[in-house]
């Protein structure tokens, strides 16, 4: 038999026998290159190291520099945690074991519930097996005989798995004595290869998230390729519980959600209002100057609005129940977007009308269920900064460019000054998902390539990932400790102007169906807050402080000055605390650090006389003494700047 020819990613090309592994070839190249090895790309597909290759091929070994190994190693450490629980409890029934961002999972069914304590067991039992050097066994296997071995095994959930994925042949792997799964690999060589893993913790979940099916024990872990980076990833994991805006949230007194009003609804308390004010406010004096109107539509409207927009076929998972009300059923609004299209068509408009550009700080309901709710960031009721365009063709590229350029404006104002773009494209009508007609998605994505293109972004293109209705672009922005958020959208769609029917006036005097594009920049309120709150740590620029500054007398004596002081600067437009208790002077500097309040103005004897305050910063600490006029000055030009930076 004649060799192989194994043609590798810089054109050159090797003869081997048939049979003969990547890793093999690798080696053949570099001991280096075999020993940083994870898994080959072979003819364009993923491939195990160790899985023989039997046709001419393209060759590419992937190493730890590939995002695509990362996958892979954890994929094989999530497998090699499901060995280790079968070890330890072997009459443990297995879901699946996928990897996830920043690590992996593996769910479990067992009679009696996982421990913390059975966390250090299994992660123990791990590197037991990690240094037996057990390989990773791909095999095949037929359908028939697979499934009849996995019901012998005690394994429905496999056999479910593999009734619903499985061809007449289907590749599972083993690890060691006690551990075969179903699984399409590819994955590590050996458990030699896995150098750093850490347990994390145990959570419920359900079969295939089917509420209506069993529960399972989900255990999470993450994975790395070196310990150098898994501890760098637990020090920003630590980071990120110390900003957890729902501790912080209490903390501080800006949130709360009462058990007794129900889950994924908050309530803004006076502290937290006061800063949702300002983001409120901020948005629509921006509406006002970017010629946008501002609108306000009701929470509940007609089943049949919902029917004519689509939402109760293709949304109704994610909407709350009818109300039966006298006339008809009624719907809480799980979107804006049909208020504000009835809006528009509260009369004719002519392309002169055109852009219409209707703005709301609306709020909505969506059932979320009660497995995926969090704090802010996942509610069943939040409000929206949302907007809709209604425009002629030539005006679109124009209004993305504006969407984006406010969307970078709204980053930047928040201190927010790293960011990127994703733009989800369709499949150009290969599979027929996607509404509208090509000429309209060719005009809607070079809109958005040019806009992108206009407004400087980094964009990443998200090939067939749009919207059924249209393509769209997302904005991403990056946090103080690296995390990113995604937050604004600018959305077309094809859909809803033509269910509904939408018209303007031509100049030619006939009439044309108006593009429609959804845009929204804070995403909803709730869950800007939440980034704001654990981007900042709490401690909010002094324009968004609830409590600017607080007025902090030393003694009784000081008590008149101290309430002239507050007076003066609540005049000035400062939202001001006075800590008139009777305590010593130190434990209210130190409430007020913890509340995390920007300046601390002492007031003793000295201060009232010479009309000062002596200034206490919450990071630079002592400013000394200035007169107050001078403090009011600086404070109040930090406000009307809306200043970030401390």
């Amino acid at each position: 038999m004649s060799d192989l020819r194994i043609t590798l990613p810089d054109g050159s090309q090797q003869a081997v026998p048939a049979g003969t592994r990547p890793l093999d070839i690798a080696a053949r190249i570099s001991r280096r290159l075999a020993d940083d090895a994870i898994v080959a790309r072979v003819n364009g597909n993923l491939w195990d190291l160790t899985r023989p290759i039997e046709e001419d091929s393209t060759l590419e070994i992937l190493t730890t520099k590939n995002s695509e190994s990362l996958e892979v190693y954890r994929h094989s450490t999530a497998h090699l945690l499901a060995a280790a629980v079968l070890e330890l409890y072997p009459e443990t029934k297995l879901g699946i074991g996928p990897p996830i961002e920043n690590g992996f999972f593996y769910d479990f069914q067992r009679p009696a519930p996982f421990t913390p304590e059975d966390l250090d067991k299994i992660e123990t039992r791990m590197w037991e097996i990690q240094r037996r050097s057990l390989p990773y066994e791909r095999k095949l296997v037929n359908k028939a005989e697979g499934l009849q071995k996995y019901r012998d095994l005690d394994e429905p959930m496999k056999c479910e798995l593999i009734e619903e994925r499985a061809g007449e042949i289907f590749s599972e792997y083993t690890l060691g004595p006690h551990f075969i799964d179903f699984c399409r690999g590819p994955h590590l060589p050996d458990t030699s290869r896995i150098k750093a893993f850490k347990l994390q913790s145990i959570a419920g979940a359900y079969w295939k998230g089917d509420e209506k099916r069993h529960q399972m024990q989900r255990i999470y872990g993450t994975a790395w390729f070196s310990k150098k980076e898994q501890d760098e990833y637990l020090q920003r994991l630590e980071e990120a519980r110390k900003r957890d805006h729902r501790k912080l949230g209490q903390e501080l007194e800006l949130i709360s959600i009462e058990e007794l009003a129900g889950p994924g609804l908050v309530f803004f308390l006076p502290k937290g209002a006061l800063v949702r004010k300002q983001l409120e406010d901020w948005m629509r004096d921006q509406y006002l100057k970017r010629g946008y109107s501002l609108v306000v539509t009701p929470h509940v409207m007609r089943r049949k609005l919902w029917e004519t927009s689509g939402h109760a076929n293709f949304y109704s998972d994610n909407m709350f129940v009818p109300m039966e009300l006298d006339d008809a059923e009624y719907q809480l609004k799980p979107m804006n977007c049909p208020g504000h299209i009835l809006i528009y068509k509260h009369k004719m408009r002519s392309y002169r009308d055109l852009p219409v550009r209707l703005g709301e700080l609306g709020t909505v309901y969506r059932y979320e269920r009660s497995g995926t709710l969090h704090g802010l960031m996942r509610v069943r009721g939040f409000t929206q900064d949302d907007a809709h365009i209604f425009c002629t063709p030539d005006q679109i590229e124009q209004e993305v460019v504006s969407c984006l350029e406010f969307a970078v404006d709204v980053l930047n104002t928040y201190g927010f000054h790293e960011y990127e773009a994703e733009l989800s494209t369709w499949d150009g009508g290969a599979n027929g998902k996607y509404d509208g007609a090509p000429e309209q998605w060719a005009l809607a994505e070079r809109a958005l390539d040019s806009a992108v293109a206009r407004a400087g972004l980094k964009v990443k293109v998200m090939a067939d990932e749009a919207a059924f209705y249209g393509p769209k672009i997302d904005v991403k922005l990056v946090d103080a400790i690296g995390r990113k958020w995604q937050l604004s959208t600018v959305q077309f769609d094809f859909t809803l102007p033509r269910r509904f029917g939408l018209e303007y006036v031509g100049e030619d005097g006939r009439k044309h169906q108006p593009l429609m594009v959804h845009r929204a920049l804070y995403g909803s309120m709730e869950r800007f807050f939440g980034i704001l709150i654990e981007h900042y740590a709490g401690a909010f620029p002094v324009w968004l402080a609830p409590v600017q500054a607080a007025v902090l007398p030393i003694t009784d004596r000081q008590l008149e000055y101290a309430r002239d002081v507050a007076a003066q600067l609540t005049s000035a437009g400062v939202r001001v605390h006075l800590d008139d208790r009777s305590e010593k002077v130190n434990l209210k500097i130190r409430e007020a650090q913890l509340q995390k309040v920007p300046y601390m103005l002492v007031v003793g004897d000295r201060e009232a006389q010479a009309g000062a305050v002596s200034v206490r910063h919450r990071k630079h600490g002592d400013q000394g003494a200035q007169p107050l006029a001078d403090f009011i000055a600086r404070i109040t030009a930090q406000i009307a700047s809306h200043s970030t930076t401390e």
